[in-house]
């Protein structure tokens, strides 16, 4: 089959909640998206602007993140992407060693380019980029929570230094008073750090002004690395404009339910809010799941559920404190202890939709990965924003589809479970 020539930006995404954080801004400024579970094996079919590839590659070792990425990369390639976007973590979070630099290097190795940017900005969730620190609302990332994050901690919040850490290439600083003077200012800030040996510049940004500013002058870059923010000034290299029509979906039916394995103060928060308002939720101990327990847990749960769920949604969560995380980390193993819980929760993802769940909240990274691959699917349709970075989503299926949405742990306001599904209705 032919290159799609209306292909314009390829993305290659670090896990799946962010792949659709992306999806959604793309759409929300005028692209028409498709989003893939991982590599597809066929040609696009469908006639779209972007394509989010979503892979599972945030925390695994480095070298199979950079073998996923560069087949991502030969994939979007050969369906005629006019440009490259690495999308990682609002968080600018992978591993202690980083699967970003490394991760970015190989890319740029792959394009044949010596110069990217990186910036995880994304102001419509708080995340800002001063003097190349990385803000999560008012305080440093390391301030925020993300310090206690149970896979990827993050101690420190200047993006030059944890980058540098992780790549070869020297890295440099594009600060916000050049930011602020816009394109021309930009491009002679790219211009002269080149002239210095800089491969990777990280980018201020305190505002969607910013991120509007930098969009022209990424036009001709063969790679762009970042959080989601940066797409919002893409488009328009495109000559594309926003337009409602991009986020349609089939209509919702079916029952309703939320599955939450992530661990961050916004899903504790979500999850306290949910339950506050009298609807039933229902906590996996994961300690409860040793010993070849997890099977029983699930049905447990699912017998649970069945009767509850006509009367509206549902929620089953792994969700914890942080010292309560650590408890059963030092018990079971940090990988270990995430793989059991993510196992449970994609096989209860399963068995809700078995008793007719076709309305989906999946709370956390890897959480989403674990339950849509559990699903099989493989294409997701990207529909209306729930709350900045976090989209409804259409699966489709020969028995009509499943609603889906997949929520970084990190977004969203405290009624988040309950708001999502007024939106799609």
């Amino acid at each position: 089959m032919p290159n799609n020539s209306c292909l314009k930006l390829g993305c290659i995404a670090d896990d799946f909640t962010g792949a659709t954080d992306l999806a959604n801004n793309l759409v929300r400024s005028g692209m028409r998206v498709v989003q893939t579970i991982g590599v597809p094996t066929t040609p696009l079919a469908a006639d779209v602007e972007a394509v989010v590839v979503a892979l599972k590659s945030r925390t695994i070792p480095a070298a199979e993140a950079i073998a996923q990425s560069l087949d991502a990369l030969q994939w979007l390639q050969a369906q005629g992407a006019q440009q490259i976007y690495f999308k990682y973590c609002s968080t600018f979070d992978s591993t202690p060693e980083g699967n970003i630099g490394p991760v970015t290097e190989a890319l740029m190795d792959a394009l044949h380019t010596d110069f990217t940017i990186a910036t995880p900005a994304f102001p419509d969730n708080g995340r800002t980029v001063f003097k190349g620190y990385l803000f999560a609302g008012n305080v440093l990332l390391n301030e925020s929570g993300m310090q206690n994050h149970p896979l990827t901690p993050m101690t420190d919040a200047n993006l030059v230094r944890v980058m540098q850490a992780q790549t070869k290439r020297k890295v440099g600083l594009i600060d916000y008073k050049t930011v602020a003077l816009g394109e021309a200012a930009i491009r002679e800030r790219i211009s002269a750090l080149r002239a210095e040996g800089v491969g990777v510049a990280v980018v201020d940004a305190t505002s969607n002004e910013d991120l509007h500013r930098m969009g022209p002058a990424l036009k001709d870059m063969p790679l762009v690395t970042a959080g989601s923010g940066v797409a919002i000034g893409l488009p328009a290299n495109f000559g594309l404009k926003p337009s409602l029509q991009a986020s349609q979906l089939p209509a919702s039916r079916g029952l309703q339910a939320v599955v939450s394995g992530s661990c961050s103060l916004a899903t504790n928060a979500q999850v306290a809010h949910f339950k506050a308002t009298g609807r039933p939720a229902m906590a996996i101990n994961p300690a409860a799941l040793m010993h070849g327990q997890s099977d029983a847990v699930v049905q447990q749960v699912l017998a649970w559920a069945a009767p509850l769920l006509k009367d509206g949604p549902v929620l089953v969560y792994s969700t914890a404190e942080p010292e309560a995380v650590k408890a059963v980390q030092a018990q079971l193993g940090v990988a270990e202890a995430g793989a059991l819980v993510e196992h449970a929760l994609a096989a209860v993802a399963r068995g809700l939709v078995g008793l007719g769940v076709q309305q989906l909240v999946v709370a956390g990274g890897e959480t989403s990965g674990a339950c849509v691959q559990a699903r099989g699917i493989a294409q997701l349709q990207i529909g209306p924003q729930i709350d900045p970075g976090v989209p409804w989503c259409h699966a489709p299926s020969s028995t009509g589809g499943v609603h889906i949405t997949l929520k970084s742990g990190n977004f969203g306001t405290e009624d988040f479970f309950s708001k999502a599904f007024g939106v799609l209705q």
